[in-house]
């Protein structure tokens, strides 16, 4: 039955993962409560497999029809997979919950900002150069990176966030180029818990194959309703980390 439920959230998290980022808002904290005999260390391991899983389909989905630029897709998914694997090295020995209390106040402001400014996620030239693009590329990959290997929960909002803001891209490239950089941190990550033991493969593998369904589903959509679809959706998955992050930082002991 555990597996049945843990299957069904990863269904929704690859869904809501290929659309606007966040799908560890739901299928993490699912896994804690049905797997509470893991160590926290293992429980996050064995979901990195999932989330490569959907990140993986839902990528395939973008690049047929989201013209990508290759040379930032390059150097930013080898920075995310070093950065991601450091992240992962730092959890195993560190607490991330000193983080919540600050990342709490930017996604609030991000989400005033978001449903304030309603040209916000429109395409917006914003005149870089070439080498510019390299180094916002490489700061993006470097932090958010690491966030996900070492917090995880909305790295996948933060880069289409920082994609719109730092690099002017609209909603819908964002969410494109976002999935490479997330398929780096993700692997990065299960290197580090693959060489640690610290992933239950029984229970990765099914959760694996509903993720992709759940991605693949919802990169179709999102590319059939294009900017303000997944506009809406992107506010809905930051409204829903705030609140993640509220309650983990105000009622969590």
């Amino acid at each position: 039955m555990e597996l049945i439920l843990l299957c069904l959230f990863a269904f929704l998290a690859g869904f809501t993962d290929a659309i606007a980022g966040g799908g560890g808002l739901i299928q993490t904290p699912a896994a804690l409560v049905l797997l509470p005999q893991y160590p926290l260390a293992t429980v996050l391991g064995t979901l990195k497999i999932p989330s490569f899983s959907g990140t993986s389909i839902a990528t395939a989905q973008y690049v047929r029809r989201v013209p990508v630029n290759w040379l930032l897709i390059a150097v930013m998914t080898v920075i995310a997979f070093c950065a991601a694997f450091a992240g992962s090295t730092l959890l195993a020995h560190v607490n991330s919950s000193f983080m919540k209390p600050l990342l709490l106040i930017m996604l609030i402001i991000v989400a005033i900002y978001t449903f304030t400014n309603r040209r916000f996620g429109d395409h917006t030239e914003k005149g870089h150069s070439a080498k510019q693009q390299v180094i916002y590329s490489m700061l993006i990959s470097l932090v958010i990176g690491f966030y996900d290997g070492f917090i995880g929960p909305g790295a996948g909002s933060f880069l289409i966030l920082s994609f719109i803001g730092l690099m002017g891209f609209d909603f819908l490239k964002a969410s494109a180029h976002a999935k490479f950089v997330n398929l780096a941190t993700n692997l990065g990550s299960i290197t580090f818990f693959s060489l640690t033991g610290k992933i239950i493969y029984a229970v990765a593998l099914p959760m694996a194959v509903c993720n992709a369904l759940g991605g693949w589903l919802g990169a179709r959509l999102a590319i059939l309703k294009g900017n303000a679809f997944i506009r809406i959706f992107f506010l809905i998955v930051v409204c829903a980390t705030i609140i993640r992050f509220a309650y983990d930082v105000f009622f969590r002991r």
